[in-house]
């Protein structure tokens, strides 16, 4: 079955930088865009970044535009999520996803962002 496995989360100062891992087995990984959202306690889920299969396309969440970098290594079956210059109110738990649509989702991780 498709497992998500995210990794790399923390408490980090203002400014810093933490890079997110998820880790993709149960299909072709290679065969399918992969996406990273965050949630914050009674908010909704929001999204954050996509990159697509074969050509890599990406997009970004405006809020993260330029700061955030997602990218993908298909001989580890890993999607990852480089995040600079952080902010506070980048707090939250951050999930990747199978797809933009689909159920497959991940256990999320963690990211603090607090002096």
């Amino acid at each position: 079955q498709v497992q998500l496995v995210e990794s790399g989360g923390g408490l980090v100062q203002p400014g810093g930088s933490l890079t997110l891992s998820c880790a993709a087995s149960g299909f072709t990984f290679s065969l399918n865009g992969m996406s990273w959202y965050r949630q914050v306690p009674g908010k909704e889920r929001e999204f954050v970044a996509f990159i697509s299969s074969g050509v890599r396309t990406t997009n970004y969440a405006d809020s993260v535009k330029g700061r955030f970098t997602i990218s993908r290594d298909n001989d580890k079956n890993t999607v990852y999520l480089q995040m600079n210059s952080l902010k506070p109110e980048d707090t939250a738990v951050y999930y990747c996803r199978r797809g933009r649509s689909s159920t497959d989702w991940g256990q999320g991780t963690q990211v603090t962002v607090s002096s």
